[in-house]
């Protein structure tokens, strides 16, 4: 039988099958809690770990907090990337669906356990135990859709489903906004285990599908090692220095802007409920931003290409955070800088739809999974070491030079094979 996806007279909504309307709704709603669980701690990152710190009610330095916050981020970063792995590889094993549902088990779990966390390392554990989940569902996700929905739409699929993590990010400052004036900062993890109900739904409506089906009877499930063998190396390659490099930059802004923030001269001297609510505001900039980017990334691609539209957007980044950090700004100015980064954040939901397809059925969670997440083991480092090199306290720096590392990932991205399948 035909799979679903490969169908191009379906060219509205209403067209597509119950079973393409569940398995997009299941990824859609998979991401959106991705977001949420993703960012909880970012909000509360600086004082929530400085209270960790905290001994016979003496506060530890501004130096040791901003180094064990980067640290337990680094750790998420870490655990990303091996889930990618780890549950792509269980994907192509035991089914999109089956393991879709482990992975916003782990993330809900172990977010909401972090509640509990009475020193700095347990708080470490559980992000990284959190972030398996997280990056196992992106690989898992965008399997599920490459292989159900219509090929031609897939611009606009990343679009969506990368504006998911957005919401779910809107919904964490939402929740950051009403309990703002939670004086232990630990309340805002239990919200994380929202997405464990949207489990049993998965569980019961969401089929396996059929690519997955009909690989799975006729082919032998290929070794994680054929990634790097004759056929696919080249590709594999080319994507792990591309994601290593732009998310190595990305995560160090999506983590180092709360701090900026906090450390405005505007916004310093606010009191904490104060100053959580101005970071809340910042997030809200980006995520705002990155709406309108996603769409702007689907359009691109439409009109030249993925290769093309990563390539731009990449550059465009690079651009846009020089500019934004190679002088200071007023707290309403350094506002509107973010929302036009937020833009740039488009280009990552472009790699939702264009990864995939571009490894063999049985190996395409694996090798999706594997090459994105894996860049953000380089990005778990970045992030602590753009902060330690440099200036004690100047994160507009530390901005900075992240940003220059845009400049080489789209180089590498005109490296990139055309599609395989037209968009």
């Amino acid at each position: 039988m035909t799979p679903t996806a490969s169908k191009p007279e379906i060219t509205r909504l209403r067209d597509l099958t119950t079973h393409q309307k569940k398995s997009g709704l299941a990824a859609w709603l998979g991401w959106l809690f991705d977001g949420l669980d993703m960012h909880i701690y970012t909000l509360v990152a600086t004082p929530f770990v400085a209270l960790l710190l905290m001994k016979d009610g003496l506060a530890a330095s501004p130096g040791e907090v901003d180094t064990k916050a980067s640290i337990i981020q680094a750790a998420f970063l870490v655990g990303w990337a091996l889930g990618g792995g780890v549950f792509g590889w269980i994907g192509d094993r035991l089914g999109r669906s089956r393991t879709l549902v482990l992975t916003i088990l782990f993330y809900a779990g172990f977010t909401g356990l972090s509640y509990f966390c009475t020193e700095w390392w347990h708080l470490l554990i559980c992000r990284f135990l959190s972030a398996l989940g997280i990056g196992g569902e992106w690989a898992v996700g965008a399997s599920l859709l490459s292989e159900t929905w219509p090929k031609k739409w897939r611009p606009w699929i990343a679009a969506t489903l990368q504006t998911a993590v957005n919401v779910g990010i809107l919904l964490a400052c939402l929740a950051g906004e009403l309990l703002k004036h939670d004086e232990s900062h630990r309340s805002i993890f239990l919200v994380g285990i929202i997405p464990a109900l949207l489990t049993l739904w998965i569980r019961k409506a969401v089929p396996e599908t059929e690519e997955w089906e009909e690989a799975r009877r006729t082919s032998k499930p290929p070794r994680i090692r054929e990634l790097f063998g004759p056929q696919v190396a080249g590709v594999t390659w080319r994507v792990l220095v591309i994601c290593a490099v732009s998310l190595t930059a990305h995560w160090a802004f999506m983590f180092w802007q709360q701090s900026l923030i906090r450390s405005l001269p505007e916004v310093k001297n606010l009191s904490g409920p104060d100053q959580t609510n101005a970071v809340v505001v910042a997030l809200m900039y980006i995520m705002i931003g990155s709406i309108c980017g996603n769409y702007l990334a689907g359009a691109l691609a439409k009109l030249m290409g993925y290769r093309r539209a990563i390539t731009l957007m990449l550059l465009t980044y690079a651009i846009c955070m020089l500019a934004a950090f190679s002088q200071e700004w007023t707290h309403s100015q350094l506002l509107w800088w973010y929302a036009v980064i937020g833009v740039c954040q488009g280009v990552f939901g472009l790699f939702t739809m264009c990864l995939p397809p571009l490894f063999p059925t049985l190996l395409r969670t694996t090798g999706s999974g594997f090459c994105y997440n894996i860049g953000r083991i380089v990005a778990a480092a970045g992030t602590v070491l753009f902060k330690l090199y440099a200036p004690v306290g100047d994160y507009r720096m530390a901005l900075f030079y992240a940003g220059l590392l845009f400049i080489p990932a789209s180089a590498v991205a005109l490296l990139l094979p055309e599609e395989k399948e037209g968009v």
